[in-house]
């Protein structure tokens, strides 16, 4: 007869799993660890040569599950297969490629248009690293290709595309080719678009970095990042090692909550564009807005790009009153309807200023050289009756 074990032994266990059939939603795995039936088959999962969970920093089933998902969204279609790894935020997914990827005295070839937080990461953290980066208008391939020439240190290429907040679209393919053609890795973060609507891969890109905490959750409850790459080697041998030791993993719940946003996320994308587009529109015509980017307008400079790489124009677009600083700051005190908050991507419209807020740690000179002027305002367009929100951002004008 077993011996039955004490009251308090009984309370520590764990329970017997009794799982006869399959959960229709995908389990949240909050576990740490994981135990293994023997030290034999621990030693083979460690060593790599038997598949195996060991640790939630390293991956775990969920953890797991949801950037495989991400990784097949960003290949579909396209006759490759691609691996994918959760962060614990799009930042976290930019910093652990590239250092995965880089070493001191390497540099970064990358838009002066860029996310602000990227900036300061490149500038603040890479370059006291000795890996520099060199900042391009990268519609201009004359002076990509002079500065791949002139800096044979340059050994990645990065770009946003649309780009935050001016929404200027990159040709990624002639990006990827003249990339290649100087030995770089070519790196796309894609959060913008999603791969609903682009797929970087397609147009050449080795790596696709998200902040999944935007669009693929889509319902601002998540905060996390993805990085997708198509070269499974790499990924098993640069980055995730530098994941694991940095620690920049995501969590279960985190990747669960984007796993369901992910279900809706292209019924969602469809009506962000579809508002984008007629806000972009309304505003065109407006007497009080000097100026409108958004790509889906004929006039805007890329729309020719987007139209040829991109499904539709994203749900995202920025705009600038005729009254400059001033006039920006009264819109946004104004609004009643919109959300004034620094995310973009959710359900519900969201209002931020660039300059004192997402951009503010971009010097101003390089911010007014790129389009990012003090007055200038970023939409992001939510789901919500197109009526609301025009209807908002009408009374907020004034």
């Amino acid at each position: 007869m077993k011996k039955q074990i004490g009251f308090g032994s009984l309370c520590v266990q764990e329970p017997e799993e009794r799982r006869y059939t399959r959960p229709h939603q995908l389990p949240i795995y909050a576990a740490s660890s994981f135990a293994f039936d023997s030290i034999e088959q621990g030693m083979e999962v460690f060593l790599g040569n038997q598949p195996g969970h060991i640790y939630s920093r390293f991956g775990n089933p969920t953890i797991d599950a949801v950037a495989e998902k991400i990784a097949q969204l960003e290949s579909h279609g396209l006759q490759m297969e691609a691996s994918g790894l959760l962060t614990s935020s799009g930042m976290s997914a930019i910093s652990t490629l590239l250092l995965g990827l880089l070493k001191s005295g390497d540099g970064i070839l990358t838009q002066g248009n860029l996310y602000g937080g990227t900036t300061a990461l490149f500038r603040d953290v890479l370059q006291p690293l000795n890996i520099r980066f060199h900042a391009a208008n990268l519609i201009r391939l004359d002076q990509v290709e002079q500065l791949l020439k002139e800096h044979k240190d340059i050994r990645l290429l990065y770009y946003e595309t649309p780009a935050n907040p001016t929404l200027d679209c990159f040709d990624m393919a002639a990006l990827a080719e003249l990339g290649h053609k100087y030995n770089c890795i070519v790196v796309a973060d894609n959060t913008f678009a999603t791969p609903y609507l682009q797929q970087p891969f397609q147009f050449g890109a080795d790596f696709v970095i998200h902040s999944t905490t935007k669009y693929l959750n889509g319902h601002g409850n998540s905060t996390a990042g993805a990085i997708v790459g198509k070269d499974k080697g790499l990924m098993q041998e640069a980055v995730l090692p530098k994941l694991k030791l940095l620690g920049t993993n995501c969590n279960s719940w985190d990747a669960w909550l984007i796993h369901n946003g992910l279900k809706t996320l292209e019924i969602r994308m469809e009506r962000h564009c579809r508002n984008a587009r007629h806000l972009a529109q309304w505003l065109d015509q407006h007497p009080k807005v000097e100026r409108v980017n958004y790509p889906g307008l004929p006039a805007h400079p890329s729309h020719a790009t987007a139209k040829r790489q991109m499904k539709d124009f994203g749900g995202m677009l920025s705009f600038e009153l005729k009254g400059g600083l001033e006039a920006g700051k009264q819109f946004m005190n104004r609004l009643k309807f919109c959300t004034l908050t620094p995310t973009l991507g959710d359900v519900d419209t969201l209002v931020l200023h660039p300059a004192s807020m997402s951009h503010i740690s971009v010097p101003q000179e390089v911010r007014r050289q790129y389009g990012i002027t003090d007055g200038l305002v970023r939409i992001s367009t939510g789901i919500e009756d197109i009526e609301d929100i025009i209807a908002d951002v009408e009374g907020a004008i004034g």
